[in-house]
């Protein structure tokens, strides 16, 4: 029989060995997960837990049917005292959660997580996803682990999704990896317009894109990619073609960042029947109702001030529940039901965040501070903490109430998207990626003779009419001076006139499926449903900014790249809502087509979109970034 001693040194040799073929990790790639995990520093962090960090990320990237077969991944005493578990947790019934624990005197027990966010097997006991830890010297591995395929890092990681994930390596739609599970991130990152183009910046950075300053000269070369931020809500990204000569077009898909939401007013402090509310304002055109009784928090940004009299712009996001607009009970309003719930937006929609304060002086004094200052100082103090800055330092608020329940994956086989904003985050993300993933490498752009682009506008749902909308000539400005920069030598007359001639606008934002129970409001011949591609939006009287012409090479994109369309017009009996393309279209001079996902619950607190879909319009997009320029040349109208 084998002595103790020998099987020791044999189990530290095979631990050591395979600790050997754990993933390295750069500083910059271990900076990012530090982000997402919340980690110490990589100065305080040992080399043994950093390649921990690793395998769980290699292990969130391992197919489905394998993680969910994972109950105890590793556990293992290291010589120098430190204790490695890395635990498959029931968190509760619908998410799991993986955690690396490291026990050591020089790194105080150092915590990593990521969420694994798949519902366990129906048949799946307690005792097995909770086994019994026993603190063995072996260093144990499930063998399953090493026959899945590994992923390289991503650059542009989840940010700390409490949705439903989608393996990266898996594809709902075709041969391509599935977006869908990065798009639940970029959604439950982007719980406002600021918030959804900063996330969009950081991704463009990672990627590689030179971020530029409207107030400084620009220096643009053939080949490179490169963006810019107006207001932090407005985002235009592009891509400049290698073989691009003056006067050649644009590529353009364009979507907005806002949604329908509540906005705190200047003065949102108010009390009531022994209520701190806050007042605000409506913002679009939401489902109002669709907000009553949901778990609501704050989102925006803050302008603080600096000691060295500066002012510094921070974007601030309260995850926790913090505001509620209560319904009426019915006893109190019997005919609710019959009448309909028709309440009013100035005296009902008002959310409480706190009940008075105890002793009469107080409230008293809270009274009078309330009529003095233009929020509540329960409100700046939950803020200046969150921010961790005195309450002092806080000059200015703009800020959205917000729901808190995250986005996720729903339905019985998983194929629908549940969440907020996907009017118009969808489309944005949608355009953001396949900007991003037709130009990753250096060949991308070799051939291309045109520029391509993204522009992300705010105040769609208001009407486009601001600095930081589609109604500003943000786009066209961006064009004349891209224009100039490379003109290096003569490009003839109306250089920036015949490229905008050769241009074309995708004008995305999101789509009208028809509803099951309420079939009768599409036109019977024009009803898009969830699941079936892209919906190109038609509109005679141009609420839309979609032509003959402009339709037919949209779809001859999607006809070339086996991709499905579908084509949408309004009831005549009913009016027809409308996008940036008419704006841009006529704003700028340039071709468009209006196309859109389709979804219901459009402008509720909750949408419903196909997560099919959501690959479909990234492929198309990306594949118009692609081919358009081969297509577009084979017909010519004016000629």
């Amino acid at each position: 029989m084998e002595g103790k001693r020998e099987r020791d040194k044999r189990d530290v040799a095979t631990r050591d060995k395979r600790v050997r073929q754990w993933p390295e990790v750069s500083t910059t790639a271990y900076d990012k997960m530090a982000h997402i995990f919340q980690l110490a520093p990589l100065t305080q962090v040992s080399k043994l837990m950093v390649q921990v960090i690793a395998l769980v990320t290699c292990l969130y990237r391992s197919p489905l049917h394998l993680r969910s077969q994972i109950d105890l991944v590793i556990e293992t005493k290291c010589s120098d005292t430190s204790l490695i578990r890395l635990v498959l947790v029931s968190k509760n019934r619908n998410t799991f959660e993986i955690v690396a624990l490291l026990h050591s005197h020089k790194d105080m027990a150092a915590i990593a997580r990521l969420h694994l966010l798949q519902p366990p097997p129906a048949a799946a006991k307690p005792s097995l996803l909770l086994p019994k830890l026993s603190r063995s010297s072996t260093f144990s591995i499930a063998n399953n682990i090493y026959k899945a395929r590994l992923r390289k890092l991503s650059f542009t990681p989840p940010l700390c999704s409490q949705s439903d994930s989608i393996p990266l390596g898996s594809s709902t739609s075709g041969s391509s990896p599935s977006i869908v599970g990065d798009l639940l991130d970029y959604l439950n990152e982007s719980w406002t317009q600021f918030h959804a183009t900063a996330e969009a910046k950081r991704q463009l950075i990672a990627a590689g894109f030179h971020l530029l300053n409207e107030n400084d000269e620009w220096d643009l070369k053939p080949g490179g990619r490169y963006f810019f931020t107006r207001n932090m809500s407005c985002l235009v990204a592009f891509a400049i073609g290698e073989k691009y000569r003056g006067g050649n077009g644009f590529h353009v898909i364009a979507a907005h960042t806002d949604s329908p939401c509540l906005k705190l007013k200047p003065k949102s402090a108010s009390f009531k029947s022994g209520y701190l509310m806050v007042n605000v304002q409506t913002y679009g055109g939401g489902l109002w109702h669709t907000w009553f009784d949901r778990d609501l928090s704050l989102a925006g940004r803050v302008i603080l001030r600096e000691k060295d009299g500066t002012f510094l712009h921070k974007l601030i996001k309260l995850k926790k529940p913090l505001l509620r607009i209560p319904t009426l009970a019915i006893h109190l309003d019997r005919t609710v039901n019959k009448d309909g719930f028709k309440p009013n937006l100035e005296t009902h929609l008002i959310p409480l965040l706190a009940t008075k304060l105890e002793d009469t002086s107080s409230e008293s004094k809270e009274k009078s501070n309330i009529s003095k200052a233009a929020h509540h100082p329960l409100l700046i103090q939950v803020l200046s903490d969150e921010l961790s800055c005195g309450i002092e330092d806080i000059a200015s608020i703009e800020l959205n109430v917000c729901d808190t329940q995250p986005s996720c994956l729903g339905g019985a086989n998983n194929e629908f998207i549940f969440s907020g904003r996907l009017d118009n985050l969808a489309s944005s993300y949608c355009a953001l990626r396949a900007l991003i993933d037709s130009c990753e490498t250096t060949g991308d752009l070799s051939n291309e003779h045109a520029i391509r682009m993204i522009a992300l506008f705010d105040n769609e749902e208001v009407g486009s009419d601001s600095v930081q909308g589609a109604g500003a000539p943000t786009m066209f400005q961006a064009m004349r001076r891209i224009g100039g920069c490379l003109a290096h030598e003569y490009v003839g007359e109306g250089a920036i006139e015949r490229a905008i001639r050769q241009s074309f606008l995708v004008s995305a934002d999101m789509a009208h499926g028809v509803h099951p129970n309420f079939m009768e409001k599409h036109e019977e011949h024009h009803r898009p449903e969830l699941q079936k591609g892209l919906v190109i939006k038609h509109n005679a009287n141009q609420r839309y900014a979609t032509t003959g012409v402009t339709a037919f090479l949209f779809k001859e994109v999607a006809k070339i790249h086996n991709l499905p369309t579908q084509d949408f017009a309004v009831r005549n009996d009913m009016g027809c809502g409308s996008t940036i393309g008419p704006i841009l279209a006529s704003g700028v001079g340039i071709r468009t087509v209006d196309c859109g996902i389709a979804q219901l619950s459009m402008h509720s607190v909750r949408e419903i979109c196909g997560k099919e879909d959501v690959d479909i319009a990234y492929k198309h997009f990306k594949a118009f970034y692609q081919t358009f320029s081969s297509i577009d040349r084979k017909l010519n109208v004016d000629q």
